[in-house]
């Protein structure tokens, strides 16, 4: 038990946020008839303040282009992981 403390205090946070972020991915983001559920209205919320956000930072291409795919692949964990450790001004 030592030894997994000792290896949890040397991982990042976002390594540790990482079982949540695959759950909150995991949830549907449609209903049975094909509307947006309250996860999916979510979802598109903070993706979209994510993105605009992502524009409007006066950093490099590369990492622009780093954090819009984070955002993209990990569909509402990225925009969580991006508003919590993306140092925007």
């Amino acid at each position: 038990m030592k030894s997994l403390r000792h290896f949890t205090s040397r991982l990042p946070l976002a390594a540790l946020l990482m079982p949540l972020m695959l759950l909150f991915t995991s949830c549907d983001g449609r209903n049975d008839n094909g509307s947006l559920s309250i996860f999916g209205v979510l979802y598109v919320i903070m993706a979209i303040a994510a993105l605009v956000s992502l524009l409007k930072q006066d950093w490099s291409l590369t990492k622009k282009l780093i954090w819009g795919a984070i955002i993209w692949f990990f569909p509402f964990g990225g925009s969580i992981i991006y508003f919590l450790f993306s140092g925007r001004k």
